[in-house]
């Protein structure tokens, strides 16, 4: 009775369009403080004791080294070596971007800064190449989703926390995964364009491939940074973001001379603005965690299961339907936070890879990103090609297909997503 009232307390409110971590917070503490012996000063002591654990210092650094790449003319010249190499071939500009989400996700952890960076690029070029505005829209909203499966990958540190799973194996285990949805987006790309017969530029020089490619290294070697200095063991995580932090500033400032310090101030507000988001949502899923463990929800869903007789296929089926349902009105870090402390248990007595379901829930999670009506990648390419919402929509169902097809595969191949962390340990 009280998780019905919890969660229509919760539902109520975001209709009334609070935002989802207020709306959360308040949920659980009214039900919290109505139904159990705890109280506001100790709920207020979890909450602040939730954003205290280190590796949650990723999340702001690795947020603001998105942030400075889209401003200091990271993206700018990756995009340009991209562009000299494959620009002349049909679907040339899609290969391009796509191509640039994935480098552009090995940095930033995030899709909505992956497809903003990218498409303030993107967009117009394909618009003007003869690329269908409605399928540009959809092609950088879905590329934007790399941002949290290809690592470092904010939605992944979440998941690695609160499991108190390895967090360089979680970013492992998205490694291959997250190439293999970037071929297959660029397969269907490259088709679409040979049907449609567009998106041929003019074939450059060797001359200029050399210096757009020559330009783009320090920021394409980025990547091989974080992630080797990651993998070889020299810094964990969280040192690594920090050091992406001192990179991208260096970069930007010294070497593409794009950014000013007067720019700096912006970028720190929205950094800020997004970090400040996250963190908010992670203390308010601390409120709703305290309620579940009060209650025993998890044990209690695992007996139902148990009892249920649920195998682990059909486990799957629910849970990333499930998951899928709950993308089309909430975000990848609040969903995570809600329902991986009820499934832990599940996932542990089925005998289910953890990597493998990390992987598996953040591509439903990237799914969220661009499903309707609150898919963040839709909103922020609606802004920028300055589209209403329903058009982006149109434009990106062909590639939820295909998502949805690139998570069967993972779920059926799990030694895609447990070879490299195997191989770690």
């Amino acid at each position: 009775m009280e998780t019905a009232i919890l969660f229509g307390i919760f539902i109520a409110l975001f209709c009334l369009n609070v935002p989802i971590a207020v709306s959360l917070a308040t949920a659980a503490i009214v039900v919290l403080w109505a139904t159990t012996d705890f109280t506001l000063y100790m709920i207020a002591q979890r909450m602040f004791a939730a954003l205290l654990s280190p590796p949650l210092l990723a999340i702001p650094a690795f947020v603001f080294a998105g942030v400075v790449m889209a401003h200091g003319g990271i993206s700018k010249y990756l995009i340009g070596g991209l562009r000299s190499w494959v620009g002349h071939i049909t679907g040339g500009l899609a290969v391009v971007t796509i191509a640039a989400c994935a480098i552009f996700a090995a940095i930033s952890g995030s899709s909505p800064a992956t497809a903003a960076a990218i498409g303030a690029i993107m967009l117009p070029a394909m618009i003007e190449a003869g690329y269908p505005k409605r399928f540009s829209m959809g092609l950088v909203a879905a590329s934007g989703t790399l941002g949290i499966l290809i690592p470092p990958s904010v939605t992944m540190v979440i998941f690695g926390i609160v499991s108190e799973y390895s967090i360089g194996e979680l970013f492992a285990a998205g490694m291959i995964p997250g190439i293999i949805l970037a071929c297959i987006l660029i397969v269907s790309a490259v088709i679409y364009a040979k049907i449609g017969k567009f998106g041929i530029l003019p074939k450059a020089t060797w001359d200029e491939r050399w210096k757009s490619t020559f330009k783009s290294l320090p920021g394409a070697f980025l990547p091989v940074f974080i992630l080797g200095s990651i993998y070889l063991g020299v810094v964990t995580p969280t040192e690594a973001a920090v050091l992406s932090v001192f990179y991208t500033i260096i970069i930007s400032v010294f070497v593409y001379k794009e950014l000013k310090w007067g720019g700096i101030r912006r970028i720190l507000v929205e950094s800020v603005n997004i970090s400040s988001m996250i963190y908010l949502i992670i203390a308010a899923a601390m409120v709703f965690s305290l309620f579940l463990t009060a209650k025993q929800i998890p044990q209690q869903v695992l007996q139902a299961m148990t009892e249920g007789h649920v195998n682990k296929w059909m486990f799957w089926f629910i849970t990333q339907f499930m998951f899928f349902v709950m993308g089309t009105f909430l975000e990848a870090i609040s969903i995570t936070l809600i329902t991986l402390p009820i499934l832990l248990p599940i996932i542990k007595a089925l005998d289910i890879p953890l990597v493998q379901f990390c992987v598996v829930m953040t591509v439903n999670m990237e799914l969220a990103m661009i499903t309707p009506p609150v898919g963040l990648n839709l909103f922020v390419v609606s802004a920028m090609a300055k589209a209403k919402l329903e058009e982006v929509v149109k434009g990106v169902w062909p590639f939820i297909l295909i998502l949805i097809g690139g998570m069967i595969l993972f779920i059926i191949w799990p030694d895609v997503s447990t070879y490299l962390p195997s191989r770690m340990r």
